[in-house]
């Protein structure tokens, strides 16, 4: 049931057009900032975490070891759904990311101070699971805020371009985490190991600055006015959601899984992968992840504003049903040379921009507006754990268990035929909703 709340006190997309713009960019530049320190971590556990903080003389070893690590992140988002999505339907979306960008900023600063395994022991890797474990919380808080910022202050007939605000920070993020490394990867090996790729970690005490000034000059959405001006605030949004709206949730946590697989073997599985079966340089395989990253920064946008033409649920199965055929056409191409790598990584980005455009509206366009933090907050961050946390640690243990990327193919099938069966449970926003009539 959704609720009929008035908005005519704070109208989204009309009376604040300068807010709907602002909204945009905040979450285009909060996100980005969030994602750079969220990439640079999963980046470095492909190319460094392996061999700085964890002892073995296996190099799978320490990459599984690393690869677990950054799975916490994942594991983590949950715990910050939880928390920040009941603050953000409770107390506004602008005070939750103002919290969720300084706890990331302050995790993945400390990440680049931790001693070697060498200087401090077993110390080091709890450290780096703590951090990372900030980071996960944050990132679990970050997303739908980002997302309601954007779409809640914009015009409700270009959801899917003004909730993709959010969907392009990933790509940006992840372009400058791996040109940072790429660069700095071009110093002898050995100082890069010891102390370069540090710098890519503190440099983000600046970037918090930088997203914090944006975020403080932005107003709360209209919709979260008119459901506080409105006596409608809900008192315990996680309870209501699960008792309410539970095919909702359902329906977009399905949705949300398969970008997660493909953008982890596009961006970090691979990174592995190229530099262990093909011998390329970690600035080699760090370049094709961000040729391909510079391309996503268009393709996400343009999926969302596609989705705002067509009906979003099938723009999302396109993405689903192309990402079946991917894995084939996939590892067939990294055995062809560096310019294959290359186009494979963006066949792979490809495929998850025209799920991860969309799914900003598609998501929260399934829950109520009171409790839309919540639902969407939950959604992103279960979805994450089944989808991005375990990706990157199943692909390593497949191939090196069955020696053939035929297995990890088979994973990625499955995985897209749960995110079909997701987008076909779920609903479109109606007429009147789309119309501006309704509360978004």
């Amino acid at each position: 049931m959704t609720e009929q709340i008035s908005t005519a006190q704070h109208p989204a997309g009309t009376g604040h057009k300068g807010q709907g713009k602002r909204g945009f960019v905040v979450a285009l530049t909060g996100t980005s900032l969030e994602w750079y320190d969220f990439a640079i971590y999963s980046a470095a556990s492909a190319l460094v975490f392996g061999q700085v903080f964890f002892s073995s003389s296996d190099p799978l070893a320490g990459t599984l070891a690393a690869f677990a690590t950054y799975a916490v992140g994942y594991v983590a988002r949950p715990l910050g759904g939880v928390l920040f999505g009941r603050l953000g339907d409770r107390i506004g979306r602008k005070k939750v990311l103002v919290w969720t960008l300084l706890l990331i900023g302050v995790a993945t600063f400390a990440v680049g101070l931790i001693p070697a395994y060498a200087t401090i022991g077993i110390t080091a890797p709890i450290l780096l699971v703590f951090l990372r474990l900030c980071q996960g919380v944050g990132v679990g808080g970050e997303w739908a805020g980002a997302v309601l910022i954007s779409a809640e202050h914009g015009d409700p007939t270009k959801r899917g371009l003004f909730g993709s605000a959010a969907q392009i920070g990933p790509p940006l993020g992840n372009l400058m985490a791996n040109g940072a490394l790429a660069l700095l990867a071009l110093m002898p090996k050995e100082d890069f190991l010891s102390w370069g790729w540090r710098i890519a970690f503190l440099i983000s005490a600046v970037l918090v600055v930088v997203g914090l000034i944006i975020r403080f000059k932005i107003e709360e959405t209209p919709v979260f006015e008119a459901i506080k001006d409105q006596g409608l605030t809900p008192k315990s949004p996680l309870m209501d959601l699960f008792k309410t709206e539970r095919k909702a949730l359902l329906a977009a946590t399905m949705a949300r899984i398969a970008p997660d697989v493909m953008y982890a073997l596009s961006t970090v599985f691979i990174l592995t992968y190229a530099t262990r079966e093909f011998g390329l340089q970690p600035g080699q395989a760090l370049l094709a992840v961000v040729i391909g990253s510079a391309c996503q920064t268009f393709m996400v946008p343009a999926a969302g504003y596609l989705s705002d033409r067509m009906n979003r649920r099938l723009v999302t199965a396109i993405g689903a049903g192309l990402s079946i055929i991917y894995p084939f056409v996939f590892f067939p191409l990294m055995a062809t040379g560096y310019a294959g790598i290359v186009f494979a990584v963006i066949f792979g980005l490809l495929c998850n921009s025209l799920m991860y455009g969309p799914q900003a509206a598609l998501v929260s366009e399934q829950f109520s507006p009171r409790l839309r933090y919540a639902g969407s907050s939950m959604a992103y961050t279960i979805g994450g754990v089944f989808g991005g946390a375990i990706a990157p640690l199943l692909f390593t243990w497949l191939l090196g268990t069955y020696g053939s990327w035929l297995p990890l193919a088979l994973y990625i099938v499955v995985v897209a035929a749960i995110t079909l069966v997701g987008v076909s449970m779920a609903k479109n926003p109606d007429a009147r909703e789309l119309a501006g009539h309704s509360v978004y």
